[in-house]
């Protein structure tokens, strides 16, 4: 069974401060990973406290994009070294976690669409390990270079490696309705649209109507949940908001 997981920059980092991992949760997300019995798991991070405003700093967006080498180099870094902590967790809770860093492995044409080869990665599980992989910045042909989010590479890997379930944990439960309770299961935009306002987020990456777009697209069952339910969803139960587009 090939487990998809992305693990939310609000999870991983406090995005209040600036370049600044939420160590707590992150060890105890770590663990909880490390006691599940998932045998073929990759994992996403979002770029939280570290990509997020070096992005919007150097005007680097999923859209806009920068040949500025420096300024690139100061995204790539901070998700790079934020990447390096996500692991050093992973390690200390007992977790073969590897790191894979999309600038080196993807690209995009001249009409953006992406090409990211995923050989390392099905090598990485196929040899028990972990494969890490964050949003980042990623070479684009005209335009430099642009943002990958973290959300298109749960995409991608979930095509690709013909994922079974997809999870994104994030700090909320689910996905909520306008009256603030959580949605059980979503089959439709259209059904959540209101409740969800579109992608009025302070990312570079979209807020969570652009989430619900993309995993309703997946041929796999998703799942949005808080960290309180990473055991249930990694255990094959529902967790949070199940999102289906029916295919």
């Amino acid at each position: 069974m090939t487990v998809v997981l992305k693990l939310g920059g609000s999870v991983v980092t406090d995005k209040e401060t600036p370049e600044t991992v939420d160590e707590e949760t992150l060890a105890a997300v770590a663990s909880t990973i490390a006691e599940a019995d998932t045998t073929r798991l990759a994992l996403v991070h979002g770029g939280g406290s570290f990509g997020h405003p070096q992005a919007e700093r150097h005007g680097v967006s999923v859209a806009d994009g920068s040949r500025d080498a420096a300024g690139v180099w100061a995204i790539h870094d901070a998700m790079r070294r934020l990447n390096d902590a996500v692991i050093q967790q992973l390690h200390d809770a007992g977790v073969p976690a590897q790191p894979v860093h999309p600038f080196s492995v993807g690209a995009r044409d001249a009409d953006a669409a992406l090409a990211f080869p995923l050989d390392s990665t099905a090598a990485m599980l196929a040899e028990g390990f972990v494969p890490v992989l964050h949003g980042d910045v990623i070479t684009h042909a005209g335009a430099g270079a642009t943002i990958i989010s973290g959300d298109e590479l749960v995409t991608r890997l979930a095509g690709g490696l013909d994922a079974d379930s997809v999870g994104l944990c994030s700090t909320v439960p689910g996905v909520y309705d306008d009256d603030g309770r959580v949605i059980p299961e979503i089959t439709d935009l259209a059904d959540v649209d209101a409740a969800l306002g579109g992608s009025e987020a302070t990312d570079v990456t979209g807020g969570m109507a652009a989430k619900v777009r993309a995993l309703l697209d997946l041929g796999a069952p998703a799942h949005v949940f808080g960290p309180d339910a990473l055991e249930a969803f990694l255990a094959g139960e529902n967790a949070g908001t199940v999102i289906s587009g029916g295919n």
